[in-house]
């Protein structure tokens, strides 16, 4: 018999199932992941360089604004009625609304005689400042004894727990910045601040930049400017206060309105006055317009501090002192844009 032949399997290459596969897959994820992550460095660098650029150009605005602002407080007429008369700037209005045509300017004038003087303020009424800032009552009586100390040839207050970063001159401040030096008084109670209402809205709180001046004296108070934390301390009931805080929000308060108003304060009235004094805070907070004439969201604030009408200036007025910076809210809410 022939022997049956024996049939051995073909022997067969391994096959390397969706290697090659896998590994382009793997590739064009991990270079997804690096096109991705170049794409967003690119586009926050790009924000962040627009963000400069416009916040440059509001900076500007807001400079420009101001002396725009500061020619009509000196006499340059605002505009002109129908019949070509011009209409001037006045005490009673408190603000200037200036179009450009690159950008918008909210211009506030604000007498430095709304302020309290910081150097002859009495301690009771800082001592009333402060509580009406929300500064707690212990804080709020070391903090007011030692701006006195600050100011007083004698020293005289006692230390505060932590030592002051600067030992008091003992002499009246020469610019309202020497609070910072002051022992107890941070920068969110010397600039403002802001804080969540319980409506969910951001609402700006006073600081006492806004309260005390070097440059106010003894008079009357102006109406439409004066903080309702300066009333606190003056003596106005918390009646009073929201009564001349919601006239405000009418609008500005004028001539009329004011000895309308006026009697229901009693003897306090006394204490109030439309404009006043011949120092003046300009803030102008500006933001600019886009190609698509749409106004940005991005605001820069810039003040000045001017002396109208010194004898020994032939310009007709003086300046005391200019800033500028981050965007600050208006006095009014119902005033800005």
């Amino acid at each position: 018999m022939k022997p049956s032949s024996v049939e051995f399997p073909a022997r067969r290459r391994p096959v390397r199932r969706g290697g090659a596969l896998l590994a382009v897959l793997w590739l064009s994820a991990a270079l997804a992941a690096i096109a991705f992550s170049a794409a967003q460095k690119v586009r926050v660098e790009r924000d962040r360089t627009q963000n400069l650029v416009e916040g440059m150009q509001a900076e500007l605005l807001a400079t420009s604004a101001l002396d725009r602002g500061l020619f009509h407080v000196l006499g340059a007429p605002l505009g002109y009625t129908s019949e070509g008369v011009p209409i001037p700037w006045s005490q009673e209005r408190p603000f200037m609304r200036l179009n450009f045509p690159s950008g918008e300017a909210l211009v506030e004038v604000i007498p430095e005689s709304s302020k309290m003087n910081v150097n002859d303020a009495q301690p009771e009424k800082l001592f009333r400042l402060l509580l009406a800032l929300g500064v707690p009552r212990a804080l709020a009586e070391q903090i007011a004894i030692a701006i006195v100390d600050w100011r007083s040839p004698v020293p005289g207050a006692p230390a505060l727990p932590e030592g002051p970063t600067f030992s008091p001159p003992h002499a009246s401040f020469q610019q309202i910045e020497e609070l910072l030096s002051v022992n107890g008084i941070t920068p969110d109670l010397f600039y403002g601040r802001m804080e969540h209402a319980s409506d969910g809205r951001w609402i700006a709180v006073a600081g006492l930049r806004d309260c005390l001046s070097v440059y106010s004296g003894s008079a009357a108070h102006d109406v439409n400017s004066v903080q309702p934390a300066v009333l606190a301390a003056e003596g106005f009931s918390p009646e009073a206060i929201s009564a001349i805080v919601q006239l405000r929000k009418q609008g500005p308060i004028n001539q009329e309105q004011w000895m309308a108003f006026a009697p229901s304060l009693g003897e306090m009235a006394g204490a109030l006055v439309i404009g006043g004094g011949k120092i003046l805070t300009l803030r102008a907070t500006a933001r600019v317009r886009s190609a698509s004439g749409r106004l940005g969201e991005l605001r820069r604030t810039a003040t000045l501090t001017v002396m109208r009408g010194p004898s020994y200036d032939k310009a007709g007025y003086r300046i005391l002192g200019a800033r500028s910076g981050p965007a600050e809210r208006p006095l009014e809410e119902t005033w800005p844009w």
